[in-house]
């Protein structure tokens, strides 16, 4: 397993937003979605809104893996699913990120439902 050099963590995290394309069954990838992403330590994680119903979570569990983009980076990843321990960490990161600039948002990244859908991205 590859990890994120410095120089990325620290591009991808000053972003306000990484595309995620999410790769078919075929191996082809979707659209990509615009979405928030926080970093926690070496770690790079997104979750959806909508929880695991999320039309784009759906899609990422096909194979886990996508392509992200963001502040000129492009890697391929895979997506896997958090771990529970993380996700006090993960609010935070929410919460430092994007909480001043977007209050009235930032809560819809912080509930149970979007919680259960926390995926840290691992270069591939």
């Amino acid at each position: 397993m590859t990890s994120w050099t410095d120089t990325e963590l620290d591009r991808i995290a000053a972003a306000d937003e990484i595309g995620l394309a999410s790769e078919r069954a075929d191996g082809s990838l979707r659209n990509p979605v615009t979405m928030w992403m926080v970093r926690t330590g070496d770690f790079i994680y997104v979750r959806s809104v909508k929880g695991r119903a999320g039309p784009w979570f759906i899609g990422a569990q096909t194979r886990h893996q996508g392509r992200v983009r963001s502040a000129g980076i492009t890697k391929d990843v895979t997506l896997q699913d958090a771990d529970p321990s993380v996700q006090e960490a993960v609010d935070a990161a929410y919460r430092d990120k994007y909480g001043e600039r977007y209050p009235g948002i930032v809560n819809h990244v912080l509930t149970a439902q979007s919680r259960e859908s926390t995926l840290r991205l691992v270069p591939r």
